[in-house]
């Protein structure tokens, strides 16, 4: 029974299988959400409690998973309008081809390109997107801010990261040299988006990070600079780190060390620090890691894509590290969706020195939910289904031709087709139901992102 006098309005999801994702693992056969205004109220086995007040919504869950909502904690949105080319390169000639087209972005293509790449993620179950924007031509526009508004209409919880790049390739870096700013012009822009937007309250929809982009587009100085901006802000830290065999020979003949021992010296390790990949590790960096609580976020179909490797995702978890996972960018992950990497990160990670013991189909979902919470730093406000918590969940259909066969609802969802999302919920709000964005055209989308990704290959072509 809850108190007459309380207007808040509550929606009940009852019928359905929950896996809360809880530190306990708790799961749920047949149980019920109750979310109040923007938090979940309660989670349990069988029907809501009666007596509610104020139900504007009750949803019969049968036939459906009820999981936290998914958070992605890598991407670059901007590629969305570059899917497709180099498709048989690795990462540094992969580099090379696109930074050229890159750096002719401008603020309406990236406006498309976010609402692309979030109309995507967010229709597959994310509730929480995170990106890493680093390519920042002159007079291109508001970058950033084309992101945030498009993360606004769609209704999706967002920690964007104002990257950077200040090496050129004149400098020694891998980068065009028209493609990167100065040293100082990436910090005051980095301190301005921080105090123009981040929020740091509980609830927040919008929190930013400060992002250089890696080894070998970045100076040492600015590394250091952005770390201690960063924490004087009070804000995370994020970068690319480890990912491939000639980052890893590029650290050692600039740096004489590895990218964990280089990034460590530069104060780019701790719990308010994650890192993209982290493919090629060794024994030493996961120590170190572990060591720091620096953060990693797992791209398997990017990794795959790239020929980068396979990431060492269960020394990692039995190392205490925390581990979300990453979409990427959509120019090396072209299908742009979370839900299908809860797959891909536990068949990739089996292929692996751990084998058939490298990740369970709850690992993986953990992984996807509560992990990247964990990455973003926001634990204790989504990631599982708790009383108190956010209300960011999703509603998955089992019961139909991809899944109705297969017993145990995680492993549907996991090792399955990808399951169609009945009913996505961020901060209380829908923002998918039946399979659809509520708050977007996705026809008007797909009609503007090839209408932006047509103009940015013929400015590339013509200026290249």
């Amino acid at each position: 029974m809850t108190d007459p006098a309380d207007r808040t309005e509550r929606v009940v999801i009852e019928n359905c299988a929950i896996a809360t994702v809880d530190a306990h693992g708790t799961e749920h056969a047949r149980g019920h959400v109750v979310v109040a205004g923007n938090r979940i109220e309660s989670v349990g086995e069988g029907s809501a409690p009666a007596g509610l007040e104020n139900v504007v919504r009750r949803v019969d869950g049968t036939g459906h998973l009820a999981t936290p909502g998914l958070v992605n904690t890598h991407h670059h949105f901007y590629q969305w309008l570059t899917r497709g080319l180099a498709q048989n390169a690795n990462l540094f000639d992969w580099l090379v081809a696109l930074y050229p087209v890159w750096a002719r972005i401008d603020e309406d293509m990236v406006r498309a390109a976010a609402r692309g790449s979030l109309g995507m993620m967010v229709r597959g179950g994310v509730t929480t997107a995170m990106d890493h924007h680093y390519v920042f031509p002159r007079g291109s526009g508001d970058l950033l801010g084309a992101e945030i508004g498009a993360a606004r209409d769609i209704g999706v919880r967002f920690n964007p990261t104002r990257g950077s790049m200040d090496l050129g390739a004149s400098d020694g870096g891998l980068p065009p040299d028209f493609a990167v700013e100065t040293t100082d012009d990436a910090l005051a822009a980095t301190e301005e988006a921080i105090d123009t937007h981040h929020d740091p309250s509980f609830d927040s929809m919008l929190r930013i990070g400060v992002a250089p982009c890696s080894p070998f587009s970045v100076t040492t100085e600015l590394l250091r600079q952005a770390g201690e901006l960063a924490r004087r802000k009070g804000v995370r830290l994020h970068t690319h780190g480890s990912e491939t065999v000639e980052e890893e020979k590029f650290c050692h003949e600039r740096f004489g060390m590895g990218p964990t021992d280089y990034l460590e010296s530069v104060g780019w390790l701790g719990d308010d620090v994650w890192m993209a990949h982290c493919v090629h590790m060794s024994d030493s960096d996961i120590a170190a890691f572990a060591r720091t609580r620096t953060g990693v976020a797992h791209c398997p179909s990017s990794n795959a894509r790239l020929a980068a490797g396979i990431a060492r995702v269960p020394d990692m978890l039995a190392a205490g590290i925390p581990v979300g996972l990453g979409v990427d960018g959509t120019a090396s992950n072209e299908s742009g969706e979370l839900h299908t990497e809860l797959r891909n990160a536990l068949l990739v990670n089996r292929l692996g020195a751990h084998k058939e013991k490298a990740l369970t189909a709850r690992e993986a979902l953990r992984l996807g939910t509560y992990g990247g919470a964990e990455v973003l730093g926001r634990a204790h406000e989504i990631g599982s289904l708790e009383p108190g918590k956010l209300a960011d969940l999703v509603l998955w259909r089992i019961d139909g031709i991809g899944h109705s066969s297969i017993a145990d609802p995680i492993a549907a969802l996991v090792l399955g087709a990808a399951a169609p999302v009945t009913l996505s919920l961020v901060d209380g709000r829908t923002v998918v139901e039946d399979g659809h964005l509520t708050n977007a055209d996705e026809d008007l989308i797909a009609r503007e992102t090839r209408d932006e990704a047509r103009r940015l290959a013929r400015i590339a072509a013509d200026e290249g």
